[in-house]
């Protein structure tokens, strides 16, 4: 339940900021706001949670727009804000859940909101009743009580979206650019030569490089032994502290990049993800062109080193980039990477603290805890939870699939940090004391006077008291036994 309040509380923030984003990408120039926000009103949306379109006024798209551009984590500012009430059940009476219950027995292929408005209905029908509950209290009771709505069979993809991509496949292709720096990152994995560890195995070394768009700048460029999530986000978290937050980033759709780390990470982080069509190189043509150059100035010299390592690769290849392709003319641009991506305008957000990366690049599940000692189980291993969360029936918690050094419990509604938790050291534990548990209870029952009869009973007493009547027992006192002597 936690993973669907999270998933509700930011839908609509990624909703609100993927309608504003391209204003925050690229700004209008003075004067053409009024326009820009006119034409985005005059379009339909596909609705974040249902299935149909909606539109919305200038001057409610106007104030998304300041209030993602006012801020450093755009995606939160335009997320809904929890309700007062939220946490708090209003009940339904008998009336409506017997009516409730007969409708579904009656007529189980309606839905909710069909549900709801019957029964609206028929509190209007009998004006002696209550008011109707709201449609949410409605679908909450329904689905705590097993009712589920039949769900439509939907195609894996409407006609819609076919069209769609026919369309663009079919437009002419043309080469662009960004207007500001650090608009458009590129990023894309390339394998080149083999090199050796230090157990004399060989692999395929995997460079990972992010580029910017409008300068040609590489904002980080490393290799790797594999092409995983865990490796584009070390890169791509350098690139960050390097030349700080994009607008948006341009991918394929490898694994790495679609990985749930890697997505959840840049909305979090309010980062545009934009992904080519499949079997598209040409989108990410200048990312193609960089590797021409890398393999034509940066392999062919090291083309004489037979034992090649990873460390050695890496040392070279930081050298190359900040000592000539950062600072030789580029034929795109006719200026240098590095004096383009200095004088021109950078639309880019300051970077965050290394901890705020590693806490968005996580994936969102929900854990019960087990009470015997207070752990619980995340792809096969144990973590343990602090014991002042022991109260915790269900715990939302955050991960990385590729660390499993630690995880995050995170409040379901705020999505903010609560605790950092570890895997559960069992040879540790062999040698430590246990704590005592202390709560209120314990506190209480030490000051309670044990003498003191339970208010239930001290009632009992006053009113049989009350009749006059003596207690109904006969007494038999105990007899003291002496011993008779003669005088």
């Amino acid at each position: 339940m936690s993973i669907e309040i999270e998933n509700r509380n930011m839908s609509w923030g990624e909703f609100r900021f993927s309608i504003v984003g391209c204003l925050l990408v690229r700004p209008p120039a003075r004067g053409e706001l009024h326009k820009k926000l006119k034409d985005l009103s005059s379009q339909p949306y596909q609705h974040p949670t249902k299935d149909e379109l909606i539109t919305f006024g200038t001057s409610t798209i106007e104030r998304w727009y300041y209030k993602a551009l006012h801020s450093n984590d755009p995606v939160k500012a335009l997320t809904r804000k929890i309700r007062e009430d939220s946490g708090h059940t209003v009940s339904m009476t008998d009336e409506f859940l017997n009516q409730l219950h007969n409708q579904y027995k009656n007529y189980s292929n309606w839905t909710y909101k069909l549900h709801s408005d019957n029964l609206n209905a028929y509190a209007e029908k009998h004006n002696k009743l209550d008011k109707a509950p709201s449609y949410s209290t409605v679908i909450r009771h329904m689905q705590k009580k097993g009712w589920d709505k039949k769900k439509s069979h939907k195609k894996n993809q409407t006609n819609g979206q076919k069209k769609a991509a026919l369309r663009i496949e079919q437009k002419e292709i043309r080469g662009f650019e960004s207007e500001y720096v650090n608009e458009l990152w590129h990023l894309d994995f390339h394998q080149s030569r083999s090199i050796v560890d230090s157990n004399g195995k060989w692999h395929k070394a995997n460079a990972l490089c992010i580029l910017d768009d409008h300068s040609r700048l590489c904002c980080h460029i490393q290799w790797y032994l594999n092409e995983t999530a865990d490796a584009l986000i070390h890169g791509l978290c350098q690139a960050f502290h390097k030349r700080g937050l994009p607008r948006s980033l341009m991918t394929d759709n490898g694994s790495a990049m679609i990985a749930n780390e890697t997505q959840n990470g840049l909305k979090r982080l309010g980062i545009l993800h934009k992904r080519t069509l499949p079997y598209s190189p040409y989108q990410n043509g200048k990312q193609e062109v960089f590797w021409a150059t890398l393999e034509g100035r940066l392999m062919s010299m090291l083309s004489g080193v037979t034992n090649l390592t990873l460390k050695i690769l890496n040392t070279c290849t930081q050298a190359w980039i900040e000592q000539e392709y950062n600072k030789n003319n580029h034929n795109g641009i006719d200026t240098s990477p590095i004096e383009s991506f200095i004088n021109s305008k950078n639309v880019s957000r300051p970077s965050l603290e290394s901890d705020a990366y590693t806490f968005a690049f996580t994936q969102p599940i929900t854990r019960k805890q087990r009470k015997s000692d207070g752990t619980v189980q995340i792809n096969g291993i144990r973590f343990e939870i602090p014991s002042r969360f022991n109260h915790f029936q269900q715990l939302s918690i955050r991960y990385q699939s590729f660390d499993l050094s630690k995880a995050y419990i995170v409040d379901p509604k705020s999505n903010k940090l609560i605790s950092v938790i570890y895997p559960q050291d069992k040879t540790s534990n062999a040698y430590k004391g246990r704590r005592t548990r202390s709560s209120e209870l314990d506190i209480a029952s030490n000051e309670t006077n044990k003498d003191e009869l339970p208010p239930l009973m001290e009632k009992y007493l006053a009113e049989y008291c009350a009749t006059g009547l003596p207690p109904a027992y006969l007494p038999k006192e105990e007899s003291n036994h002496k011993e008779v002597t003669d005088d």
